[in-house]
């Protein structure tokens, strides 16, 4: 019966892994579809969206069955409410990617290209890192590397709040229009919450291994 349990839990690890896997590729796909131009990419983005819905809603009816039916204990507690957590948190890196990927294809219909890329691909880069990191950090239940991803977070900030200063300097508002600044931001914006969503996961991480 024991080993009935365990193959459960990891069946549960797994989907969450698989998850998680599955938002970072929406997330990652989302930037580079807008500033490659790209629209079948950002539909693509689009279709992921469902699959990561999914997932989720299957994470959460498995964890309420483990819970009903084992009355878990104990570690196997913490990782049923971090599963439970970290699934929702991938799902809405899964919708701040789906924000993107519609922005960009309402983009491209209406002026043809993204025209402000400021550092949007290195502040992108950086969030996929987080999420790529705050993934491993659960695989091999590393504290070290989940407090380094909650510090890395201070970098997407920095370069959030760098966009929205910058967008709002007179250079280019004469230089861009309203719209296409106000694309800038809300795309600056959502990849700012993915690392957000990142650092969430650092500390169901922290919390999964030691219970701080």
């Amino acid at each position: 019966m024991q080993r009935y349990f365990h193959d459960e839990l990891q069946d549960l690890r797994n989907k969450l892994i698989l998850l998680g896997e599955k938002s970072h590729e929406a997330a990652r796909l989302s930037v580079e579809s807008l500033l490659d131009n790209d629209l079948e990419q950002a539909e693509k983005t689009l279709a992921l969206d469902d699959s990561i819905d999914a997932l989720e809603k299957e994470i959460g009816h498995a964890c309420t069955r483990y819970i009903s039916l084992r009355s878990p204990v104990s570690t196997d507690l913490r990782l049923i409410l971090v599963a439970l957590k970290a699934s929702h948190d991938f799902e809405r890196v899964g919708d701040e990617a789906h924000t993107i990927a519609r922005k960009t294809r309402d983009i491209l219909t209406r002026e043809g290209r993204f025209k402000p890329s400021l550092k949007i691909r290195e502040m992108s880069r950086l969030s996929c890192k987080l999420i790529h990191d705050a993934i491993t950090c659960f695989v091999e239940e590393d504290i070290e590397k989940a407090k380094a991803v909650i510090a890395l977070d201070r970098e997407v900030d920095a370069l959030n709040n760098y966009h929205y200063e910058a967008l709002a300097s007179k250079e280019l508002k004469k230089a861009l229009t309203d719209a296409s600044r106000f694309d800038a931001i809300l795309v600056s914006k959502a990849i700012e919450r993915i690392g957000d969503h990142a650092k969430n996961l650092a500390n169901e991480v922290i919390f999964l291994l030691n219970g701080d």
